[in-house]
């Protein structure tokens, strides 16, 4: 599965680009070093917006889609930005059979987003996982670590309220 870049502008700060170019002088001439720049730029930006992969592609000297690759690839990577209440839809087994597929539609209706996109606002992000441990719960989803469970479409206006 692709991970999608966002469409929200970036907004880095100079603390951070300051803090993102120590880094890679830290570890430009190390081999296999893309791997840790890429964690610790996490750790600066929270995601890998494109801005912060191309730099780091230009001030190591690798292709925009050896970084693209590594940082879509590894799941620990996240490319877009998440709201100040991260919406996780379990699309497992489980989850999906009781219906989650329709809980994930009616949060992307509720929330003007898909999947994997942030408002505007950067209130809400919305993305689908894959089991959370929670079947006896299905269909589940999560708003930062609050999980819900039993869900029905028309539970979720009321579960979004609470974050407004």
């Amino acid at each position: 599965m692709k991970k999608k870049l966002t469409t929200v502008a970036f907004s880095g700060t100079d603390e951070q680009k300051k803090e993102l170019d120590e880094l890679i002088a830290q570890h430009k001439d190390e081999k296999g070093a893309l791997m840790p720049v890429l964690q610790g730029a996490q750790a600066i930006y929270g995601y890998l917006p494109i801005e912060v992969q191309k730099d780091i592609a230009l001030q190591m000297g690798v292709s925009l889609s050896e970084v693209y690759g590594v940082a879509s690839f590894y799941s620990q990577f996240i490319l877009n930005p998440k709201g100040d209440y991260a919406v996780s839809v379990c699309l497992g087994t489980a989850c999906y059979v009781k219906g989650s597929g329709q809980i994930m539609e009616k949060l992307e209706s509720l929330l003007g987003i898909k999947g994997g996109e942030i408002t505007k606002d950067r209130k809400f992000s919305l993305d689908a996982t894959r089991c959370i441990g929670a079947c006896g719960l299905a269909p589940v989803l999560t708003v930062n670590e609050e999980v819900y469970g039993r869900l029905t479409p028309d539970m979720l206006e009321g579960i979004l309220k609470k974050y407004n």
